[in-house]
């Protein structure tokens, strides 16, 4: 039995996730993380995109996160998201429509479109896209 620690994710609204895993996966401030029990602690943020949970067992769940705080403390690692959902409950076709507005919005040469806003929205919405990705690859 491989070793494990207790995770959590929660996001503004609520917790999302707590359970004992053996290893997260996300993308913190300057790139790609692998958390394993013992892991030195740390705080990190934490970029828009899938975080991946290896549970006991070594079966995979993913989420979403689009933004926080990643911490990991001897006993514990928690992921506080700005928002968090599970991959399973990201909706493909309205990411896929906010990209396109927004894609659109950053073509437009117009001078009230607030740039750095829908750069950010168009971040998040690639990034939900990946997370259904990620999930639509494990399940082959």
């Amino acid at each position: 039995m491989a070793a494990t620690v207790l995770c959590r994710i929660v996001s503004a609204e609520k917790e999302i996730y707590a359970g004992q895993v053996e290893m997260v996966i996300a993308t913190g401030a300057i790139g790609e993380l692998g958390i394993m029990p013992g892991h030195t602690p740390l705080l990190t943020g934490v970029k828009p995109g899938p975080v991946r949970l290896v549970l006991e067992g070594g079966e995979e769940e993913i989420f979403f996160a689009s933004g926080g705080y990643l911490e990991v403390q001897p006993t514990a690692i928690t992921i506080l998201a700005d928002t968090a959902l599970r991959a399973d409950d990201v909706d493909e076709a309205a990411a896929l429509e906010a990209q396109q507005k927004a894609e659109k919005e950053l073509g437009d040469q117009r001078s009230d479109v607030n740039f750095a806003r829908v750069a950010a929205d168009l971040q998040e919405q690639a990034a939900m896209l990946r997370t259904v990705r990620k999930l639509r690859e494990g399940k082959q």
